[in-house]
C-alpha cells in the first residue's frame, strides 16, 4: 500500500525487507537493457567496441544500483521514492533505446538519461526531507546530488557535439565510481558516515540476487532471439543449450555461494558488503553480458574456427563472473576458495589449439571447467557467520 506525504521518508530498521511490485518492475526494466547490450557487444567484440561497451554498460548498472540503495536507506512504500524508481525506469528506457545509436549522432539521449535520473533523484529527495526537516538524510541526499551533477557536466559535454568524446564520458564515470568508493566527501558536510552504510538490512542483499538471477537469464534469452530469426539446425539448437547450461552453472556459482554473503552480512558491522557489492557485482555482471554475447555468435555459427574475439568473449564471460564471486567472498570475508580456483585457469590450457575448434566445441570446454568449478569439494565453508575474519585452505 501506498502511503501519502513524506512522513517516514526514511526506512526504519525494523521495517519489511522484501521487495516491492514496483522494485521488480524496476529490474525487468533494466534487464531489458542488459539484453540489448549483450547484443551491441556481439556486434563490436574489438577491444575498441568492447571498451565502448564497457562504458555504457557501467553506467546501465551504476544506475541500477544507486537507486537500490536509495530504496535501502529510504522507503519504498512512500509517494517520493515511487517517483525516484518511475524516473529510473525512464532513464533506463532512454539509455537502452539510444545504445545503438550513441555512435550515430544520439549521444545526448543516453547522457540525458543518465544524468536526468540521478539530478531528478536528489532533488525529489533533498526537497522531501527539507520538508520533512530530516537534516542527516538531507545531508546524505545532498552528497550525493553533488556528485552527480559534478559528473553530469563531463557526461552532457561529451555528448555536445553529436559525436560521443570517450574521453569526457570516461572522465564522467570514473567520478562516479571514484566518489562512491570515498563515500561521496562533498565541500562543507564531508563524507557519508560509515554508520549509515551499517544500517543495511536483508532487503539490500535481496535486491542484488534477484537483479542478477534476472540478470542470468539474459544468456538464454539473447541466443534464443538470435535462433528464432533463422532455421532450427542441430548444432544451433546445441549451442542454445549450451547456453542454458552455462545459465544454471554461473546461477550456482552466485545463488549458493556469494549471495550468502550480502544476507549474512546485514546487521551490525555491514557496512563493507553494501560498499563493496556494487564494484564487485560489476564484474559479474559484465561477465553475464559477455556470455550472453558470445552464445549470441555462437548460435549464428556454430561450426568453422572461432576468432579471436569470440574466444575472448567464450572464455572471458564466465570467467569474469567466477572472478567477480571470488573477489566478493575474498573482501567479504578473507576466505579465498582454493580448491575451487584451480578449476578457473583450465579452459585456457586449451587456447593454442581453441581458435581451430568450432564455437560450439569451445563453448563446451568451458562449460565442463565451470561445471568442477561448481562441483569441487570445500565449497559450502566458504561463508561464515557473522562475516568473521578467517582462513580456508580450500
Amino acid at each position: 500500500m501506498t502511503t501519502g506525504g513524506t512522513a517516514a521518508l526514511v526506512r526504519r530498521p525494523d521495517g519489511s525487507t522484501r521487495a516491492t511490485l514496483l522494485e521488480l518492475l524496476f529490474d525487468v526494466v533494466f534487464v531489458a537493457s542488459l539484453a540489448l547490450t549483450s547484443t551491441l557487444l556481439a556486434g563490436h567484440h574489438s577491444w575498441s567496441g568492447g571498451a565502448m561497451v564497457l562504458l555504457m554498460l557501467t553506467a546501465i548498472w551504476w544506475t541500477w544500483s544507486v537507486t537500490s540503495t536509495t530504496t535501502e536507506f529510504y522507503d519504498p512504500q512512500q509517494r517520493p521514492i515511487q517517483l525516484i524508481l518511475m524516473v529510473a525506469m525512464v532513464g533506463s528506457v532512454g539509455m537502452a533505446a539510444s545504445l545503438p545509436m550513441v555512435s550515430d549522432g544520439h549521444a545526448m539521449v543516453f547522457a540525458i538519461s543518465y544524468v536526468g535520473t540521478h539530478v531528478i533523484r536528489g532533488i525529489v529527495l533533498v526537497t522531501s526531507l527539507h520538508r520533512q526537516r530530516h537534516r542527516s538524510a538531507m545531508i546524505r541526499a545532498i552528497r550525493f546530488l553533488f556528485w552527480f551533477v559534478v559528473s553530469g557536466v563531463f557526461w552532457i559535454t561529451g555528448a555536445v557535439s553529436g559525436t560521443v568524446n570517450w574521453g569526457l564520458w570516461t572522465i564522467a564515470i570514473t567520478i562516479d565510481l571514484v566518489s562512491a568508493a570515498a563515500r561521496y566527501p562533498t565541500p562543507r558536510v564531508g563524507r557519508v558516515p560509515l554508520d549509515q552504510y551499517e544500517r543495511t538490512t536483508g532487503h539490500l542483499g535481496e535486491r542484488y540476487q534477484q537483479f542478477v538471477i534476472l540478470a542470468l537469464g539474459d544468456i538464454i534469452l539473447v541466443p534464443t532471439l538470435q535462433v528464432s530469426k533463422g532455421e532450427l539446425a542441430g548444432l544451433r539448437v546445441t549451442a542454445l543449450f549450451g547456453a542454458f547450461a552455462m545459465m544454471l552453472l554461473l546461477w550456482q556459482v552466485y545463488v549458493f555461494r556469494a549471495g550468502e554473503l550480502l544476507e549474512a552480512g546485514a546487521g551490525p558491522k555491514s557496512g563493507r558488503p553494501a560498499r563493496l557489492a556494487p564494484y564487485t557485482h560489476l564484474v559479474m555482471l559484465v561477465g553475464v553480458v559477455g556470455t550472453a554475447a558470445s552464445f549470441d555468435l555462437v548460435v549464428t555459427r556454430p561450426t568453422g574456427t572461432t576468432p579471436v574475439g569470440w574466444l575472448i568473449l567464450i572464455m572471458g564471460g564466465p570467467a569474469l563472473f567466477v572472478i567477480g564471486r571470488i573477489l566478493f567472498t575474498l573482501l567479504i570475508s578473507m576466505v579465498v576458495p582454493w580448491r575451487r580456483m584451480f578449476w578457473l585457469p583450465l579452459p585456457l590450457l586449451a587456447l593454442p589449439w581453441a581458435g581451430k575448434w568450432p564455437p560450439v566445441l569451445v563453448t563446451a570446454v568451458v562449460a565442463l571447467g565451470l561445471a568442477g568449478h561448481v562441483l569441487s569439494p570445500g565449497a559450502v565453508r566458504e561463508t561464515t557467520p557473522g562475516l568473521r575474519m578467517r582462513r580456508s585452505d580450500d
